[in-house]
């Protein structure tokens, strides 16, 4: 892909320019978070979910992973399962569902009367294949050395222990919790004019987690930008689409505090 197409915001509809402008296997990963069930108003705009799905199958390379971050609409004490429609979707036109992840809100403000309060939503990890890239999250443990521990347990229910060293680290489970709101999502105060955000830190853990330096991120209805910014900070290339020329406008004066690109593209 030219390098002049890179690291740039485009206005327009995500079909038309990924058909038009995006190679086959050409993107490394993709990360994005699309529009469902009428939750928010997107200036009047929806999306072809199907088309989309399909476009982002075409232009992943072999390996590449796509996050889709959805959740589900509560209406009349019934959850519309769009998430896992979507879910479904993808794995019926070939993409590998190789995790379900959990996006859970430490400070979520929304209850309800009769359930408890709904605090999280999917981040679906789709793949094109086996993911060519791995590079999992550590934390510390709470303790390390060498222990005994529980082993080979039997069907008598006799606890045999052997000597074994717990590590300093480990592997992150795939519920990861954030806070949300200004100082939680972004520090960035514009990004609040787009109806629908999520946590900058959520967008860098997929895209060290997903991806390596140089390769090439794609979000096909990019928002405010936070997955293009991550994208940037973290030295990966990044085309970002949308097709609200306003919600672009905000994009872009988010990333003009670290880079001085700009692009449009017209329908």
């Amino acid at each position: 892909m030219n390098s002049d197409f890179l690291n740039r915001l485009y206005a327009g509809d995500s079909v038309n320019f990924l058909k038009g402008y995006i190679q086959d296997d050409s993107i490394d990963m993709v990360l994005t978070s699309p529009p469902y069930d009428d939750l928010r108003n997107y200036n009047g705009y929806s999306f072809e979910f199907e088309k989309i799905a399909h476009e982002i199958f075409r232009v992943l390379k072999k390996g590449g992973v796509a996050v889709w971050v959805v959740g589900d609409k509560i209406r009349n004490g019934n959850r519309s399962l769009t998430s896992f429609k979507h879910a479904l979707y993808f794995q019926e036109i070939g993409f590998n569902v190789h995790d379900v992840m959990i996006y859970a809100k430490k400070n979520t403000p929304f209850m309800r009367s009769n359930a408890y309060t709904n605090s999280y939503e999917y981040m679906f990890i789709f793949s094109k294949g086996k993911p060519k890239t791995f590079n999992p999250l550590k934390e510390a443990t709470a303790r390390h050395g060498a222990e005994m521990l529980v082993a080979n347990k039997k069907a008598d229910g006799k606890n045999y222990k052997v000597l074994r060293e717990l590590k300093k680290e480990k592997t992150r489970t795939n519920i990861w919790f954030y806070a949300v709101g200004l100082g939680g999502t972004t520090n960035d105060k514009e990004a609040f004019k787009h109806p629908a955000t999520y946590p900058e830190q959520l967008a860098q853990d997929h895209i060290l987690s997903w991806s390596n330096e140089g390769d090439i991120v794609l979000d096909p209805m990019c928002g405010s930008g936070t997955t293009c910014k991550m994208a940037f900070l973290n030295k990966r290339n990044f085309i970002g689409i949308d097709i609200s020329q306003e919600y672009i406008d905000i994009a872009q004066k988010r990333l003009d505090k670290y880079m001085g690109i700009f692009s449009e593209y017209s329908k």
